[in-house]
């Protein structure tokens, strides 16, 4: 048995996906999250950047005396795995569990991913796929809009921009044929109605955050480090920016109160120290 939290982090808000995953999957389990709200997105960055960012994230996870670290953040999973794999706890990004989640779900292998720029250009979730169905067909388009929208609570199905904004993206997808959509950046299942509007019922939509919860669950069985004491896990949210900004929009993500649970740190001089 092992009671240390599990860490998770990522750009912004959209890991918090993962987090409401985890809490339905192991309620008995504590959780710290840090949203690097400051510097959100990440997908637009260098890779220089990204790699920067992501040791810092992991260094103050650490800090926290975590069990295992889930990058909830597509760009870091695609951009920077191998600093993941570096970290003295074990590490985990969205890419393979949510590949492989698509992989098994589509009945024709013509699968659409939607990621961000960095992402799509990382190649990353195409090289598992084809890893996995050698002969699936697969579409990837760059959503470099979908995360501002996200974060600024844009996720209705009567909001003009985003529904113009998920059209403008998802019709060459809708034209290949796809029958499974890979939501490749843990911000996006906030727009899977939208997404599924778009493209029709039909379509498999792949959250990347079940997909990394369910794989989550399986590794802390396996090496017997569940938290076994029968009671709810906790909670603690730690963010770069304005935590009212923050306990708003998780507030929508999460379906609870998160006001009492949230502290703003300075990433950069906490871990640069």
């Amino acid at each position: 048995m092992d009671n240390r939290p599990i860490g998770v982090f990522d750009s912004g808000l959209g890991g918090l996906t993962v987090v409401r995953q985890l809490l339905r999957k192991l309620p008995g389990e504590d959780i710290v999250y840090f949203g690097d709200t400051g510097r959100v997105p990440y997908g637009t960055r260098s890779p220089e950047t990204i790699e920067k960012y992501t040791r810092q994230d992991s260094r103050f996870l650490l800090s926290r005396d975590v069990k295992m670290i889930i990058a909830a953040c597509g760009t870091v999973s695609s951009v920077a795995p191998h600093i993941l794999r570096e970290l003295p706890v074990p590490a985990m990004g969205v890419v393979d569990p949510t590949a492989d989640a698509a992989v098994k779900a589509s009945p024709s292998g013509r699968i659409g991913i939607l990621g961000t720029p960095a992402t799509i250009r990382s190649a990353s979730f195409e090289r598992r796929i084809r890893e996995v169905r050698p002969e699936a067909e697969v579409h990837a388009v760059a959503c470099p809009l979908f995360v501002p929208l996200v974060e600024n609570g844009w996720i209705e199905l009567d909001n003009e921009a985003t529904v113009a904004a998920a059209r403008r993206y998802l019709e060459p997808l809708a034209a290949k044929g796809v029958d499974t959509l890979i939501l490749g950046c843990t911000h996006y299942p906030l727009l899977a109605p939208v997404i599924s509007a778009v493209m029709g019922p039909d379509v498999i939509l792949v959250d990347s955050g079940e997909a990394c919860a369910a794989l989550c669950a399986e590794r802390l069985e396996q090496d017997d480090a569940l938290n076994r004491t029968k009671r709810a896990g906790m909670c603690h949210f730690y963010v770069s920016d304005l935590p009212d900004d923050f306990t708003h929009v998780a507030r929508m993500f999460l379906g609870r109160d998160v006001d009492g649970d949230t502290e703003r740190v300075d990433i950069e001089t906490l871990t640069d120290a």
